[in-house]
């Protein structure tokens, strides 16, 4: 089954001037898309050469499969496969004369899914999470790991400029197996009236909760490894000093905090193949090697833990991993980056993934999240079961072993964020494209609502 439910995170645009130009855009999408398919008919007379362009393409995606999955010989094989089906159909059009129409149509598909996605994006305007202004606080206090992120905290100076706008500064001890919560714990009890971390996602998390639960403001400072909280709240990951801003010039945002069996995390939660990689003690030290060394009995079912997921009322189908975020993301696409649009939809995000040969790994390659493989959707509470007696789970990048069941909730709008009040903001994720919406669009049978008035969150 494959089933993609996302929460709406935009509002309606039907202004005439943006209805205008979607309605054009969507008009060149169509435009560019049958120039591709010229281009294509151009090169009619050998379409068996055209068509070996995407079987390469299925064949890649197989061929890493193999390579994943199998050991010896298999996996060498898969291998070059995975690396020689792509160079020889590059060959093949040379060889062929067909490079002129191969790049042509390639440049018409892209251009249409541009103009596609711009027609997409100006029918629904993304508005963002709501802010307001705060004042500074008096007594804020910051809990820095000197080695988080290759030492950002001594090469951005964190200490020295937060002490010079007046924060309390507690430096981890790592040597001496420090307690993030216990140390967040005291601060609030000696008068701290805002909590904040430089470090990576795992320890904003715990820390987060306490902030959360005595209702304190909570500060992100991006001094981790990568940020993945930090870059969708928009902040600075290649300065965080810039973070420190919000304690003297901050607004504030209301956003969710996922909650694992009792435990709390700002991005996901995974559960399957990448959290039975990472219990072991050597992947640190050799990620690839390590994964390497599972990724064959983990994806043909010899080891790792048979999950049972149900997400609200709805069970899926026994996946090879899961994914659950604290709000979902924009794609589903297991083979690419991602982020979140929103923090505050009160919804958690649900990726499964179970690709179980090769024909459903080219699928992959061929078709992304839309593959049959892979199942969207978004839920407020998912619930992993497992014969076992503990289930393998990473929580923000942290390996942990949790009993079953492992329930996963969300705790809508519970976290003050404190944010600078002028930060780069979230990247933009163009939104996955539905050719039948814009088809629609293009011919004016999509209605658009009038547009709302943006409101001004900043005071």
């Amino acid at each position: 089954m494959n089933a993609t439910r996302t929460t709406s995170e935009t509002e309606p645009d039907g202004s005439g001037t943006h209805a205008a130009s979607a309605r054009a855009l969507a008009r060149l999408a169509l435009l560019c898309l049958a120039g591709a398919v010229a281009a294509v008919v151009a090169g009619a007379g050998q379409w068996l050469i055209l068509l070996l362009g995407l079987a390469g393409l299925a064949l890649a995606g197989a061929g890493l499969w193999w390579a994943l999955a199998h050991r010896g010989p298999v996996r060498l094989l898969g291998a070059v496969l995975a690396l020689a089906s792509p160079v020889g159909v590059l060959v093949l059009y040379a060889v062929s004369g067909l490079w002129v129409v191969a790049v042509s149509a390639v440049l018409a598909w892209v251009a249409a899914l541009a103009c596609a996605r711009g027609a997409l994006r100006r029918l629904r305007t993304p508005h963002g999470m709501h802010s307001r202004s705060a004042r500074p606080p008096r007594r804020p206090v910051l809990i820095m790991n000197p080695r988080s992120g290759d030492g950002k905290v001594g090469r951005f100076r964190l200490v020295e400029r937060a002490e010079a706008l007046g924060a309390r500064v507690i430096l981890l001890d790592l040597d001496d197996d420090p307690d993030p919560v216990a140390l967040a714990r005291q601060a609030v009890a000696e008068g701290a009236d805002l909590l904040g971390v430089a470090g990576g996602d795992g320890t904003q998390a715990l820390v987060a909760a306490v902030a959360a639960e005595h209702g304190l403001p909570f500060l992100v400072v991006s001094a981790g490894t990568r940020n993945h909280f930090a870059m969708d709240l928009g902040l600075d990951r290649e300065d965080p000093a810039r973070c420190l801003d919000a304690l003297t010039d901050g607004v504030e945002l209301r956003v969710d905090l996922g909650d694992v069996a009792g435990r709390p995390f700002v991005n996901t939660v995974s559960f399957g193949t990448y959290a039975e990689i990472v219990q072991s003690p050597e992947y640190r030290e050799a990620k690839a090697a390590t994964a390497l060394g599972q990724l064959p009995d983990l994806l043909g079912g010899e080891a790792g833990t048979v999950l049972h997921v149900r997400a609200d009322e709805e069970r899926l189908k026994v996946p090879q991993t899961l994914l659950v975020s604290n709000n979902p993301y924009a794609r589903a696409d297991p083979l690419g980056g991602g982020r979140r649009p929103r923090l505050d939809g009160g919804r958690l995000g649900v990726i499964a993934v179970c690709v179980e040969s090769a024909a459903q790994a080219a699928e992959l390659a061929l078709r992304g999240e839309r593959a049959s493989s892979v199942t969207s959707l978004t839920a407020r509470r998912v619930v992993v079961e497992a014969e076992a007696e503990l289930i393998p789970v990473a929580v923000d990048g942290e390996a942990l072993t949790l009993p079953p069941p492992v329930v996963c909730t969300i705790r809508p709008g519970v976290l003050r964020i404190r944010v600078p009040r002028h930060r780069p903001g979230a990247p933009y994720v163009a939104p996955s494209v539905d050719w039948r919406r814009v088809v629609r669009l293009a011919l004016g049978r999509t209605p658009l609502p009038l547009r709302k008035k943006q409101e001004q969150t900043d005071d």
